[in-house]
C-alpha cells in the first residue's frame, strides 16, 4: 500500500484491472485526498518489472524510484509551490520524451497540479497527449478541474478522487496522531474541509490555534472591538488559502440557515452562533452576494493570482462586517 490510502483502494483496483490503460488519466477532486500519492502508484505499477497488486519494491525499477532516479518516471512539477509550470518545462518533458525509454520500456509522465500549466504551456503538451509516442503514458493530477482547458481534459481519461467518508478520514487521522481524540480530529476534519492530508497538516501545525484566532476574530469585529484593518494584521501569518476556505464554508452555512432555518445547516459548531446572529439580521440578497464574492476571490487565492493579502483580508472583513448595517 506505499504511496496509497485506504480509501483509495477501489479506484486502485479499477486502473490496475485494466490490462491495456489508456495513454492519458487525469485524476481530479478535493485538495488533500492523495491524487498525487496515487499517481506516484501508479507509476510505480506501470514500470515495476515484477507487479502483482502494487509494484514489487525489490527490482531495480523500483529501487531506481525509491533513488528518486529513474530515468523513465518523468514529473512536471511547479519549480515553487504555488507558481506555474512554465511552456519551457514542457517543451523540455517533450524533447525527452521524444527519445527512446533509457530502460527499454515505458515511460511514465507526471503533471501535478495540471492547473497550473497556462494556456501556453497546455497548448504545448497537446500533441503528445493526442499523439503519444509508443509506451509513454501521462498521469495528470487536478484539484481545481474547471480551470483546466477543455482540449486537456478531453483527451484523458477522467478518474474521479473523492473524499473519504468521515469514519475512514477519522479513524486514518487518528492512527496518525495518536495524542488526538475523536472530538479532536473530528474538528480538525471540519475546518479542513474533510480533507484526510490537510487536517493531518493542521494537526501537526498550528492548524486548531489558528482556526481559534480567526474565529475569535470574526467575533471581535460584530463586537466593535476589531477592526478589518486590526485583523488583516493579526492574521497576516495564517494561509490566505485557509481564511478564505473558511469563510467561504460559513457563507454556504449561513445561506442555507437563511434559507432553511434547519440548525443542521449550521455545521461549524465554533461560528454558530455567529451565523445564527447574522442570520437574523442580513437580508438573502447580500448574503449571496457577499457569498459570490468570496467565491471568486478565494478562485484568485487558489489561482495563486499575485494579490496584497492584506487589503484582501480587510475588503473580506468589510464586506462581512457591512451584512449588519443593511
Amino acid at each position: 500500500m506505499a504511496n496509497r490510502y485506504p480509501w483509495q483502494q477501489a479506484i486502485w483496483q479499477q486502473l490496475i484491472d485494466n490490462p491495456r490503460p489508456a495513454h492519458a488519466y487525469l485524476l481530479h477532486g478535493p485538495e488533500g485526498t492523495g491524487k498525487y500519492q496515487l499517481a506516484l502508484a501508479l507509476a510505480k505499477y506501470w514500470l515495476c518489472q515484477q507487479p502483482k497488486q502494487q509494484a514489487c519494491g525489490q527490482c531495480s525499477s523500483c529501487k531506481l524510484i525509491a533513488a528518486d532516479s529513474h530515468p523513465d518516471l518523468l514529473q512536471l512539477l511547479p519549480v515553487e509551490k504555488g507558481k506555474n509550470i512554465v511552456i519551457s518545462q514542457v517543451r523540455e518533458l517533450v524533447d525527452t520524451i521524444m527519445q527512446t525509454s533509457q530502460q527499454g520500456g515505458r515511460q511514465v509522465v507526471i503533471i501535478e497540479p495540471a492547473e497550473a500549466m497556462g494556456v501556453a504551456a497546455a497548448n504545448a503538451l497537446l500533441k503528445s497527449l493526442e499523439e503519444p509516442t509508443k509506451d509513454t503514458y501521462f498521469i495528470l493530477v487536478s484539484h481545481q478541474l474547471g480551470f483546466l482547458l477543455p482540449t486537456i481534459k478531453s483527451r484523458c481519461l477522467l478518474q474521479r478522487c473523492p473524499l473519504p467518508t468521515v469514519v475512514e478520514s477519522q479513524q486514518w487521522l487518528q492512527q496518525q496522531v495518536a495524542e488526538l481524540t475523536a472530538e479532536q480530529a473530528q474538528q480538525l476534519l471540519q475546518i479542513a474541509g474533510y480533507s484526510p492530508l490537510l487536517a493531518l497538516e493542521l494537526a501537526k501545525t498550528e492548524g486548531l490555534a489558528q482556526r481559534a484566532t480567526v474565529v475569535e476574530g470574526v467575533k471581535q469585529l460584530f463586537k466593535g472591538q476589531a477592526t478589518p484593518s486590526d485583523l488583516a494584521g493579526a492574521w497576516a501569518k495564517i494561509p490566505l488559502t485557509l481564511i478564505f476556505a473558511w469563510f467561504a464554508a460559513w457563507g454556504h452555512e449561513l445561506f442555507s440557515f437563511k434559507v432553511t432555518q434547519l440548525p443542521a445547516a449550521l455545521s461549524s459548531t465554533d461560528m454558530a452562533v455567529v451565523l445564527g446572529f447574522l442570520a437574523k439580521h442580513a437580508e438573502i440578497t447580500e448574503i449571496n452576494q457577499t457569498q459570490q464574492w468570496v467565491l471568486a476571490e478565494r478562485q484568485k487565492v487558489l489561482q495563486h493570482v499575485p494579490l496584497r493579502a492584506d487589503l484582501l483580508l480587510e475588503s473580506l472583513l468589510i464586506r462581512w462586517q457591512a451584512l449588519l448595517r443593511r
